[in-house]
């Protein structure tokens, strides 16, 4: 797969975009209350129907990107991929549950209410248990990763998402308090990861086939690269048409959702980068490593917090934070791991 030549402008400013978002959506909210009430009626077992056809535009274009043929090189540098897949999967989940956990009901316990402080821990575990998986290509970019090798780390991410994501979640939740319809999360992992990760290998193999891999990534993919940033714009619309009263009556609450998140967020970076480093990795495969542990497939955690909790709940809320916050910090983190970058030694390929 090709590298992206750097960050988008639609990508870099995303904070910015999410701000104008829940502006919007507040105001349409207040003054255009016929619009949710009409869109809240299209439902089907929970979920959303509109909403879940934006974020399939959003997820979808995701999916084409991962090349399933790469995990075959997984046995060649094993040692990254183990990184990646015990931070992702083995630590993440359950120190966002724990950090949430403390900053909601302990150090926040007088700010927040009970019940909204169940929610907002939800839409955390929601986001620690979906590590990312598209913008990382970026963050590798511009890390001057190794493109292949974090395709790898990519794609084999994605097949544990399959299968780990739903019991890591009702495990947390359920270990918080927090119940959830067994049924609701199966069919919206089904709905957002099963059918999207279908849809683009099957998209993948017909283009690739007809046309080769060139034509695959230099111009097919290429032609989706605005649906993904203008699925989620318009998915926020929505969510904040239905959250403006929520924020208007709780504007701190962004705030303190968004410390937990941050912190969290920092603190798995160091623990992937840190390992690396530890084991003498190169720099190229470190930082991708620390990169896909730090940031999270909030798309994937925003549409089924919407499914489960509801777009008018705490748990949505908190997911729409973990997008507001994400491409600042994950931009002070690229900036660090490329002036660490002579803390690295790239070994002989033998020992990776």
């Amino acid at each position: 797969m090709e590298k992206k030549q750097g960050i988008g402008f639609f990508e870099r400013y995303l904070t910015l975009w999410v701000a104008l978002c829940i502006v919007a959506g507040i105001a349409v909210g207040k003054w255009l209350p016929g619009i949710p009430a009409a869109l809240g009626q299209f439902e089907y077992a929970n979920v959303s129907i509109p909403v879940a056809l934006l974020i399939w535009l959003m997820i979808y274009p995701m999916m084409l990107k991962v090349d399933f043929r790469s995990v075959k090189n997984v046995g060649r540098r094993p040692k990254g991929i183990v990184i990646t897949c015990v931070t992702n999967w083995l630590i993440k989940p359950f120190t966002m549950f724990g950090i949430a956990w403390l900053f909601f009901f302990v150090i926040f316990k007088s700010l927040i209410p009970e019940p909204l402080a169940d929610q907002y821990l939800a839409g955390a575990v929601l986001l620690g248990a979906a590590p990312c998986t598209a913008m990382v290509f970026v963050w590798s970019y511009l890390t001057r990763g190794d493109a292949a090798y974090t395709l790898v780390q990519v794609a084999v991410n994605d097949l544990i998402i399959l299968v780990a994501f739903a019991p890591i979640v009702a495990f947390l939740l359920g270990v918080g308090g927090v119940s959830i319809p067994w049924d609701t999360l199966l069919l919206s992992v089904a709905l957002f990861v099963v059918i999207p990760l279908a849809a683009g290998v099957l998209t993948r193999i017909v283009v690739v086939g007809r046309r080769g891999i060139d034509y695959f990534n230099n111009v097919f993919v290429r032609k989706f690269d605005n649906w993904t940033i203008g699925g989620l714009l318009l998915t926020l619309i929505i969510l904040f048409s239905f959250q403006g009263e929520t924020i208007l009556n709780n504007p701190l609450h962004i705030l303190l959702i968004a410390v937990p998140l941050v912190l969290q967020t920092v603190l798995i970076f160091f623990v992937a980068y840190g390992w690396a480093k530890w084991w003498k990795l190169p720099h190229d495969v470190a930082a991708p490593a620390g990169m896909i542990g730090a940031s999270n497939f909030f798309e994937l955690a925003v549409a089924v917090a919407i499914s489960l909790f509801g777009l008018q709940s705490g748990a949505a809320l908190a997911t729409v934070v973990g997008v507001l916050v994400e491409v600042p910090v994950m931009l002070m983190l690229v900036r660090i791991a490329n002036n660490t970058r002579g803390w690295f030694k790239k070994p002989p390929i033998s020992t990776l």
